[in-house]
């Protein structure tokens, strides 16, 4: 395989009419990182990948593959290969001519290009199937097929525009393990759309985690959990609570925050200007209940709603001028002490699991 090639974004956008899907993002993907981009449907996450691949033009700044600038290069030029959300084989063709498509295009003798093929069905533990047509195949097969076709032109960054959506729950999950070890394997730069928190966390070296054409954050999934740079991303990603209101300034080594119906709050990070507004989060794994809370670490709330997950527990509480605040207890924890819907209780956290979050200058 070609050596791993880095990705350099720089200052990109990309404008359809009045719509600006993608808002002049810069970004810097290592030679052989896996990188997620990873938001909601509409973030600009997709066109960003197609203007990697050369599906899409640019309407501003320039992309970089290694050395090479590849803004204005088509795609068969710029040493990537796009594996699509579709699989998009041919029906009429077998396993080993829908792998080596690419190669009789460029002219490369029918002999050759079939045994390269079937070495890419090797790989990917297909070589059984070659003589069949894409509709005698499951969907993990087809997909595996997909990126055989994809990895034959030998390029320096794979691109995958979620690739495991038309997967079955069981199958998305052991296709995962198989894309990793994949890219581990090749040693290439892989760069996967997905709106999936999970398949991101499970994935990537580097999430790229989009909102609105903007790059809210780009870091790695420890780094995306544990420091959530904004509001979004902490929503988004679904492991904290997120506290909104406007900032009381210092108190005891702590930012402050009021929130409108009367609450107070602290949290480690820098506070702005007394009045402005102000969000933190709250891992919702750290919060305890049953504890009477030191200043700003905690409240008594009513439980609206609990929900059973085998293993954990999700407890919703209302109160302190905030709604649907969450801990997720252990079962055993939550069994020792079981609350119910309509309970006030007090719920607490140390101070190290509540930050303040940054604001995404739009």
């Amino acid at each position: 395989m070609s050596k791993a090639a880095s990705i350099d974004i720089a200052s990109v956008s990309k404008i359809y009419g009045q719509t600006t899907a993608v808002d002049d993002i810069s970004l810097k993907i290592p030679a052989g990182t896996y990188c997620c981009l990873l938001g909601p449907s509409g973030c600009g996450k997709s066109s960003t990948l197609r203007m990697i691949a050369g599906h899409e033009s640019i309407s501003a700044g320039d992309i970089r593959l290694g050395d090479s600038v590849i803004t204005d290069l088509p795609p068969a030029k710029r040493g990537t290969a796009m594996m699509f959300q579709s699989y998009a084989l041919f029906p009429h063709l077998d396993l080993v001519d829908n792998v080596a498509f690419s190669l009789a295009m460029s002219g490369m003798s029918k002999p050759e290009r079939r045994a390269k093929a079937l070495d890419m069905l090797t790989l990917m533990q297909m070589e059984a199937y070659a003589d069949r047509h894409p509709a005698q195949l499951s969907g993990g097969q087809q997909q595996r097929v997909a990126l055989a076709r994809a990895l034959i032109t030998d390029p320096e960054a794979l691109l995958l525009d979620e690739p495991l959506s038309a997967l079955d729950p069981f199958l998305k999950v052991r296709m995962r393990a198989e894309l990793k070890k994949l890219q581990k394997n090749l040693g290439i730069t892989f760069v996967h759309v997905t709106h999936s928190q999970e398949e991101a966390m499970a994935l990537a070296d580097l999430i790229v985690v989009m909102s609105d054409g903007r790059i809210e954050q780009a870091a790695a999934p420890r780094e995306i959990f544990e420091r959530p740079a904004t509001a979004f991303v902490a929503r988004f990603m679904g492991d904290h609570n997120v506290v909104s209101g406007r900032s009381a300034g210092d108190g005891d080594g702590l930012a402050q925050l009021d929130v409108a119906e009367g609450g107070r709050f602290a949290a480690m990070g820098p506070a702005p200007a007394p009045g402005q507004p102000l969000d933190i989060a709250v891992r919702t794994d750290r919060v305890r209940l049953g504890e009477a809370a030191a200043k700003g670490l905690g409240f008594t709330g009513m439980v609206s709603n609990i929900e059973y997950r085998g293993a954990s527990v999700k407890i919703a509480c209302d109160g302190a001028g905030i709604s649907d605040f969450t801990a997720i207890l252990s079962d055993k924890v939550f069994f020792a002490a079981p609350v119910k819907v309509g309970d006030a209780v007090p719920l607490n956290w140390d101070a190290e699991d509540a930050i303040v979050l940054g604001r995404l200058d739009r």
